[in-house]
């Protein structure tokens, strides 16, 4: 029986526990990444992994204890303020293990460690790709030799070049702006903010305005300013500039109190832009021989359902589960993943979508406050 070699474009999470997981069933995977190492770049904030789909991957993946080992204390804590810095709804972390929280850099570099010498091909940009029948696929880099694949993934993310070989359908702005800030050594270096914050999630929200931050493992503050804008407002900042941009951003800000306004002004470093996009909730394309997407590339959504990153890694575990039950017939193992990919990938962006109007509403923070307490009824 031939065994496929599956080509994998993207080093990220979902793409990484793809790879991991025909690993521990004996078949090959190479993966092409843009970055040229793995400390390229930072990897973002905290992740909360779900016990119902990151963590089901990570078992499948066979590094759930690696996984319990980087796991940070206290991080699902969660607090919601309103803008005059009143809280109105606080969590302690309970420490069950349901959405235990983690650092990204941490989980990517489990994942990285626990894959072959040679698997990843740092540096590789991709320009082109185009089918040349038969399920194969030829792809194109700015520097270096085509490659063709018996089996081809797109695991690389919002913008994929893969996902033009299945669907013509390309993330749209959501509404919604993020900038990003980071306040570096909070206890000692920002003790207002690091009190506001508390000791994980906080959520201090109103009307098209609010703040989305975490405490991370190495005592800093990462913090979203989220602003409910048209997309050119984000367009139009010089984030060149950082005191520039703290002003315009704290404009957004007018009213709010000063402990809320002090995670712009005591802002370190630069602050990063992200306009938030998303993929039609109901997105999926018919079989294509040969070829699929997971994560990002597949679902795109905004990441106020927090699925994003345990999604994508589910997607890599079932895709790998379902490659190595049809080794033999990859259109099965392709239309079987995709099967039960679809529907639950629309669940969840959903979720998002209601998750972000819910949250900048006229009526925020009340309308979360009202949700979480649902969900603690239900629980």
């Amino acid at each position: 029986m031939h065994t496929p070699t599956v080509t994998i474009v993207g080093a990220g999470l979902g793409g990484l526990v793809l790879a991991r997981v025909l690993h521990v069933h004996g078949i090959p995977a190479t993966i092409y990444e843009l970055d040229d190492s793995p400390a390229a770049r930072t990897q973002g904030g905290m992740l909360d992994i779900h016990d119902y789909n990151g963590q089901v991957a990570l078992r499948t993946a066979g590094l759930i204890d690696e996984f319990r080992a980087i796991i940070h204390p206290g991080g699902e804590a969660t607090r919601v303020l309103d803008r005059h810095n009143t809280v109105l709804h606080e969590d302690a972390d309970e420490g069950d293990g349901t959405r235990p929280e983690v650092d990204r850099g941490d989980l990517r570099r489990m994942l990285l460690e626990s894959l072959p010498a040679g698997t990843i091909h740092w540096g590789r940009k991709l320009t082109g790709a185009r089918a040349l029948g038969d399920g194969r696929h030829e792809l194109s880099f700015a520097d270096g030799p085509t490659v063709v694949s018996d089996v081809l993934v797109g695991a690389d993310g919002a913008w994929s070049r893969i996902r033009p070989l299945l669907s013509d359908a390309r993330p749209a702005y959501a509404g919604v702006s993020f900038v990003e800030i980071d306040l570096l050594d909070a206890d000692a270096r920002h003790p207002g903010p690091a009190a506001v914050v508390g000791a994980g999630m906080l959520f201090a929200l109103g009307a098209g305005r609010g703040f989305l931050a975490h405490r991370e493992t190495d005592g800093s503050l990462h913090v979203y300013a989220a602003v409910s804008t048209p997309q050119e407002w984000i367009a139009g900042v010089d984030f060149t500039d950082p005191a520039r941009a703290r002003a315009v951003l704290l404009e957004q800000f007018a009213g709010w109190s000063p402990e809320l306004r002090a995670l712009i002004t005591e802002a370190d470093g630069d602050l990063h832009p992200r306009a938030i996009h998303a993929l039609p909730i109901e997105h999926r394309w018919e079989r294509v021989p040969g070829v699929t997407l997971l994560g990002d590339a597949a679902h795109l959504m905004s990441p106020f359902a927090g699925e994003g990153a345990n999604l994508a890694m589910l997607d890599g575990a079932a895709l790998g589960t379902a490659i190595a039950a049809h080794p033999g017939d990859i259109e099965a193992a392709l239309s079987a993943y995709e099967k039960e990919l679809f529907p639950r990938s629309a669940e969840a962006a959903r979720e998002a979508a209601d998750n972000l109007a819910l949250c900048f509403d006229d009526n925020a923070p009340q309308s979360l406050v009202d949700r979480f307490a649902a969900y603690a009824e239900a629980r």
